[in-house]
């Protein structure tokens, strides 16, 4: 057990897991048995992290919340490759990837989309908003009971399950939890 608060990102790569925590001010990585490989601490370098994003095995996109910037940091060497002014409300922010120079941010009403300039290219009403998953040039939002594919500028729901608890994908199949019954729906 942990005793801070760690946001499990994503299971894409089962050899490494990475996990966030706000209040500790660390991304961990995990491998496919929960053994702790590395951690990489923030309060030396940088203000308060709001979230973090594992993009690769080097490189990590943080929110900076005090400075008020998307950093983006090569851990491996310790070295800050980025730094973008973004003048947008860091409370509400449940989730947000980078992806081919464009920044994703949910928050519990809207899917923003800006450039790493700081304009706002794109906004968006979500309902039920959990967090984002990138599939090759692909964004997904996953919802409560759907999930849906950024595309051309709107978003197109790929897979809706009515009275789901849980609705999630992985590479071959969507997941359904259901009245405690787990479902495999494949693609």
């Amino acid at each position: 057990m942990l005793t801070l608060p760690f946001k499990i990102q994503s299971v894409q790569n089962p050899l490494n897991i990475p996990s966030f925590s706000e209040n500790a001010q660390e991304l961990k990585f995990y491998d496919r048995n929960l053994n702790e490989i590395q951690t990489v601490n923030f309060r030396q370098k940088f203000g308060f992290i709001k979230m973090a994003y594992a993009e690769d095995l080097q490189q990590i996109w943080l929110l900076d919340e005090s400075a008020k910037r998307l950093i983006q940091y090569n851990f491996r060497d310790d070295k800050i490759l980025n730094a973008f002014s973004f003048d947008v409300d860091f409370e509400n922010i449940k989730d947000f990837i980078v992806f081919e120079q464009t920044l994703y941010i949910l928050t519990d009403k809207n899917l923003s989309i800006y450039n790493l300039k700081g304009e706002k290219l794109l906004t968006l009403p979500v309902e039920n908003g959990k967090r984002f998953r990138r599939e090759n040039k692909t964004v997904l939002l996953i919802t409560t009971n759907s999930v849906q594919k950024l595309e051309a500028n709107s978003l197109q729901t790929i897979f809706f399950s009515e009275n789901a608890r849980i609705v999630d994908k992985n590479s071959s199949t969507f997941f359904v939890v259901r009245g405690n019954k787990l479902y495999l729906y494949k693609l």
